[in-house]
């Protein structure tokens, strides 16, 4: 169970029905958050997709940073620690 972080291409990320500027769709909800630490669980898989900040995600021994232009899927079932090191502006869903 990890963590997965890419960029996408333009074209990825129109397919995926990631917005181009950050609001809610309706699919994708927006969610901000001031630099803190904190504990969380997925109770279903999440996509993100970062435009600004960044954070480093601790799930077990896997350590990822996570930044701004940086689209992310979390398991279901993971544990992990976020550490948001400068104020994270994002989307996600969870599937």
């Amino acid at each position: 169970m990890e963590i997965t972080v890419k960029r996408l291409t333009d074209s990825e990320r129109a397919e995926k029905g990631i917005p181009d500027v950050l609001q809610d769709t309706g699919v994708w909800n927006v969610w901000e958050c001031e630099p803190s630490k904190f504990n969380w669980h997925y109770e279903s898989e999440e996509q993100a997709y970062l435009y600004e900040g960044r954070v480093k995600v601790r799930a077990g021994s896997q350590l990822v940073e996570i930044k701004a232009g940086d689209y992310a899927v979390f398991p279901t079932g993971l544990n992990c620690t976020w550490e948001v090191l400068q104020t994270v502006k994002k989307v996600y869903r969870f599937v």
